[in-house]
């Protein structure tokens, strides 16, 4: 069982809670058909996310036994056998599917194109630098037009960029710990080669700083304030801006940007920015 939990990466279905971000936002937390909808899309999506890991699995065993933490993917291991795998797969595709089909035919057609967008990713697109970077990015939107649909509500403009911004972020700094981990082994794959660490480096700062300043735009929008009936949301960017320096000191300084879910399982201080961010919106939104 443990490592059909490894296969699956139940771990990582954290990333899915982005579609709970709409519901959030337009203080639909309270409304339990719309969340009751939410709920259901978040199940059904981890169950084809995890479809498509075990995909991703098999179509990168081989460079997964080269790599020093890869290796022990239950696929790459031999942990699991490719039959008991596809099964797997095809269990939990089928069940996330059915769940979205009665749920929404809209929501349906998102999780589906995010499905097919993945699989070209798994075994053609990642070998694109910079494209591949951004599909993962389109992935992050997607959960969050679906939290939309799912939820009954607009997605705003704000909220679909700075979703777009962060997922860059986590995306090159991920790749940052792949070039690094690759490049001693003299291994580097197509997409790894597009990049090098001063393009990582100098990519991460920009975009951390446009994230900030968009961040801070948002923060001051007169629709923004009125949508929230208060003229305190500024106060919410000291949270992201230490999120944000912390993170780019864990990618640059002490070089463990390899998973941003270990990082957001095992950093007190982003764990901390993260839960205060949160609190500060719900106070904001739902202690009215």
């Amino acid at each position: 069982m443990k490592e059909i939990v490894k296969l699956i990466r139940v771990n990582q279905w954290v990333k899915n809670f982005f579609i709970f971000a709409p519901a959030f936002f337009s203080g639909q937390f309270y409304h339990w058909p719309a969340m009751a909808n939410v709920l259901l899309g978040f199940f059904s999506f981890c169950f084809v996310a995890s479809a498509i890991y075990v995909i991703n699995d098999y179509a990168d065993i081989e460079k997964d036994r080269l790599h020093p933490e890869k290796c022990k993917r239950p696929l790459a291991s031999g942990a699991i056998k490719l039959p008991l795998a596809f099964a797997i797969g095809a269990i939990l595709f089928v069940s996330g599917v059915a769940i979205a089909f009665t749920v929404s035919h809209w929501y349906l057609g998102i999780l589906l194109f995010y499905f097919v967008m993945n699989i070209a990713y798994s075994f053609r697109l990642k070998q694109i630098a910079i494209l591949d970077i951004t599909l993962i990015s389109v992935g992050f939107l997607l959960r969050v037009i679906a939290g939309g649909i799912l939820a009954g509500v607009e997605v705003s403009k704000w909220l679909f960029l700075m979703t777009f911004l962060l997922s860059m972020i986590l995306a090159l700094a991920k790749r940052r710990d792949e070039f690094i981990v690759l490049q001693h082994r003299g291994s580097l794959r197509k997409s790894i080669r597009g990049y090098n660490l001063t393009f990582i480096d100098i990519s991460m700062g920009f975009l951390a700083t446009v994230t900030f300043v968009s961040y801070m735009m948002y923060t001051i929008s007169e629709d923004v304030v009125q949508g929230f009936g208060s003229d305190y949301i500024y106060a919410s960017s000291f949270f992201v801006l230490i999120g944000l320096l912390r993170y780019l000191q864990l990618s640059f300084v002490y070089r463990l940007s390899g998973s941003p879910t270990k990082i957001l399982y095992r950093d007190k201080i982003i764990q901390l920015t993260v839960v205060a961010w949160i609190v500060f919106f719900a106070v904001v939104i739902y202690w009215k």
